[in-house]
């Protein structure tokens, strides 16, 4: 389960880099656009925020698998051992109480703004609320996931 979930963490930052590549070639675009031809694309701010949203809600869900989200740890690494993994316990059902929380919320928006359409890209609003719940998925899963491998790996540290 670990392996495929570390594979999953491995395809969402590949696709969060192949969409950094296509927000930088968007932006060249624009630049491009601007002051060579002299026409501005005005899609590129909402083709941005949409990939921003994107590669924002995958990162986070694979910092919070791969331990580097918001980790700061230093007092809990400072205390003894049963305080220390009581806080990771801790932390870990607390993630995934709001990856659930995220994920039906998000789905919700998701649904919700499904009908309107973004303007200067003509696709649904829906698409930039889906990351949200997506993630919160992800975020739950894997939280859930690094609870269960705690408590069947003695001394276990990495997650």
């Amino acid at each position: 389960m670990v392996r495929g979930l570390d594979l999953v963490a491995s395809a969402c930052m590949a696709v969060s880099g192949v969409m950094m590549v296509v927000l930088i070639a968007i932006f060249g675009w624009l630049v491009f656009g601007r002051y060579v031809l002299n026409d501005t694309p005005t899609w590129v701010e909402q083709a941005s925020l949409v990939l921003v949203v994107w590669i924002t809600f995958l990162g986070a869900a694979v910092g919070v698998w791969r331990s580097t989200h918001l980790s700061i740890d230093f007092i809990r690494e400072g205390l003894p051992r049963v305080p220390r993994e009581s806080l990771r316990i801790l932390t870990d059902l607390l993630l995934a109480g709001f990856g659930l929380v995220m994920a039906w919320y998000g789905t919700s928006l998701a649904i919700g703004t499904s009908r309107r359409i973004m303007p200067m890209l003509g696709i649904s609003e829906g698409w930039r609320a889906l990351p949200l719940g997506l993630c919160g998925a992800l975020i739950f899963v894997f939280a859930f996931v690094s609870l269960l491998v705690r408590f069947n790996t003695p001394n276990r540290t990495d997650r």
